[in-house]
């Protein structure tokens, strides 16, 4: 039986996203259990909230299915609440603002549409408070595959799958969005058939805050665009640094810093391969230092690599593998940057959309899309290694997770 196609703007319109594994039946057992529990109507309270322990809220996008789901998180007990939908929007992307209670949610319809919505702490809720739209002229099927904010929380990054196009948004002290600042229009294709124009996937802000760099799917570049800190605005002004071409077909989709600021790690999603990049942030240059398969040995079928992150201190990298449905562990060189496969274990479910890390280092929170559920992992902080704690909530088709820590509790500072 053919698995079911996507058609929302991760992926281009005229090809779905690579099938994923067909779910065992144990896992569709534990999905239809755990459903019961998010289906729930939102709590007031929450254990943790009820006997006065800090506990997270965990704000989780839902591939085509229009809602944000939250779930009520104890970092003290590593124990997950469902609180249900909280928002009946279309969410491609969520992300949380650091301090402030604010949620931002990246729409998939026309328009490249990003709302803001105010966080009720006490119950999870959110209140829509406003709306813009990132593209000028809307055109294809719409869609956003990733919103981020930078380093400082006052720039909210766009990038925008269907039209190929990265956005910068101011962001105001209070989280509100004030107008579009820059917008920039990618060109180029690869030989995928899922490749036949740009379709822009992440913007990351360098260490720096001097550039901007881009990866784009579509064209298999990281493109690389000046940015100025004090107008929130990513340009092609000259000299321009221009771009990092990857192996044709790669299909460039997550970038992450090492906290040392001098190498860059680069997810490709058709080729599920990871790459140690070196970064002049001098000039804003990329340079090839290594390229690792996040592929088991003897993978035969769909090949897909999806999310990317690294350790607080730097000494690991994290990756998901949805083709073998995996989570991958890589110890970190410190010296070189370069890495070492450490870890291979299963995800905990069906196609690894994403996951995140929780600022504490100890959990991992696994947003499995197909088989719709976030799944809940301890970390070592010693050895950087992953254990299933067998927890998970039913969310439809989750495709991302966000965090916002608790305001009793001491915030994340880069160390």
């Amino acid at each position: 039986m053919n698995e079911p196609q996507y058609t929302a703007p991760h992926i281009p319109p005229d090809a779905g996203p690579p099938p994923a594994r067909r779910p065992s039946r144990r896992t569709v057992l534990a999905a239809m259990t755990a459903t019961t529990a998010a289906a729930l109507p939102l709590f007031s309270t929450t254990p943790a909230a009820a006997e006065g322990r800090p506990s997270d809220l965990l704000y989780i996008g839902t591939w085509g299915r229009s809602q944000v789901h939250a779930i009520r998180f104890d970092p003290a007990r590593g124990t997950m609440a469902p609180l249900g939908s909280v928002a009946e929007v279309s969410s491609n992307w969520v992300t949380v603002h650091p301090t402030r209670p604010v949620v931002y949610v990246a729409g998939g319809e026309q328009g490249g549409l990003v709302r803001t919505f105010h966080v009720d702490d006490a119950s999870g809720a959110l209140r829509q408070t406003g709306e813009i739209q990132t593209e000028a002229v809307p055109g294809g099927s719409g869609g956003l595959s990733y919103i981020g904010l930078d380093e400082n929380a006052d720039t909210l990054l766009v990038a925008d799958f269907a039209a190929g196009s990265a956005s910068t948004v101011q962001v105001h002290r209070d989280g509100g969005l004030g107008a579009v600042a820059s917008t920039v229009q990618h060109t180029g294709s690869g030989p995928s058939p899922r490749q036949t124009s740009p379709h822009t996937h992440h913007v990351l802000i360098d260490p720096t805050r001097r550039f901007a760099l881009v990866a784009d799917f579509g064209a298999d570049r990281v493109f690389v665009h000046r940015y100025d800190r004090t107008t929130h605005r990513i340009s092609d002004s000259t000299p321009t640094p221009g771009s990092y071409a990857t192996a044709p077909g790669s299909g460039p989709r997550r970038l992450a810093f090492h906290p040392r600021g001098r190498t860059v790690y680069l997810l490709n999603e058709l080729t599920a391969d990871i790459e140690v990049l070196s970064w002049d942030a001098t000039t804003g240059t990329l340079t090839p230092r290594q390229l690792l398969t996040t592929n088991a040995p003897g993978h035969t079928g769909v090949t897909s690599a999806a999310e990317l992150a690294v350790s607080r201190d730097g000494r690991h990298v994290y990756v998901s593998n949805r083709g073998d449905n995996a989570l991958v562990v890589f110890a970190v060189d410190q010296r070189t940057g370069r890495l070492t496969e450490a870890q291979r274990l299963p995800c905990g479910g069906v196609t690894p959309w994403s996951f995140s890390l929780h600022p504490e280092g100890r959990w991992l929170f696994v947003a499995n899309e197909v088989s719709s559920t976030v799944n809940l992992f301890g970390v070592d902080p010693g050895t950087g290694q992953l254990t299933d704690t067998g927890t998970s909530v039913a969310v439809p088709n989750p495709d991302c997770v966000s965090i916002r820590r608790s305001s009793s509790t001491k915030k994340y500072t880069r160390p």
